[in-house]
C-alpha cells in the first residue's frame, strides 16, 4: 500500500522538525499510542492500540529514523506485531518545505507499507481508508499540540 499526502502547518520548519523528533509530542499525536520510548536520536519503541474494521489489536514495534537531513527531511521506518491480528512494516519519506515567507511549513510524506495476518485479509480498500483516517487524525492532533491556541486553553 502506498500513500502520499501533504499538509500545511502554520508553524516554521525548525519548530515542526523539532516536534517531529520529540517523543512526547509524537505520543500525543499518534492515534492509539499507549507508549513511545526514545532509545536514541534515531530509534524509538512504540505500543499502539488500533482498530481496523472488526480487528482490534495492540501493536508493539520499533521505529528507526534514517537519511536525516535536519530540518528538511528524513525517512522513518518501522515494524510492529499485533499478535494473532498480524503485523505491519513500512517506511515513510518525510519532507519539510518553508512556505508563507517561512512562517509556515508544508509537510509531505510518502508512505509504503505492508500488512500481514488477519488485518491483510480485510482487503486493501478498508486498510487504505483506515490508513488515511489515521494519518489525518495524526496531523490534526499534531498541529493542535503545536498551535499557540492550545497553550491558552
Amino acid at each position: 500500500m502506498e500513500l502520499k499526502q501533504s499538509q500545511d502547518i502554520p508553524i516554521p520548519v525548525a519548530q515542526v522538525w523539532s516536534a517531529l523528533n520529540d517523543e512526547q509530542i509524537l505520543a500525543q499525536a499518534i492515534p492509539g499510542c499507549q507508549e513511545l520510548t526514545k532509545i536514541s536520536d534515531s530509534e524509538l519503541t512504540a505500543k499502539v492500540k488500533l482498530k481496523v474494521g472488526p480487528v482490534s489489536a495492540t501493536f508493539v514495534g520499533e521505529v528507526t529514523l534514517s537519511e536525516l537531513n535536519p530540518p528538511h527531511s528524513y525517512v522513518i521506518s518501522g515494524s510492529g506485531k499485533g499478535g494473532v491480528a498480524g503485523g505491519a512494516t513500512g517506511s515513510a519519506r518525510v519532507d519539510l518545505e518553508a512556505i508563507d515567507n517561512g512562517n509556515a511549513t508544508r509537510l509531505t510524506y510518502d508512505v509504503d507499507a505492508a500488512v500481514t495476518g488477519k488485518i491483510a485479509q480485510l482487503g486493501s480498500r478498508l486498510i487504505e481508508s483506515t490508513a488515511k483516517k489515521l494519518a489525518t487524525k495524526f496531523f490534526t492532533d499534531f498541529i493542535a499540540t503545536l498551535s499557540p491556541e492550545s497553550e491558552q486553553s
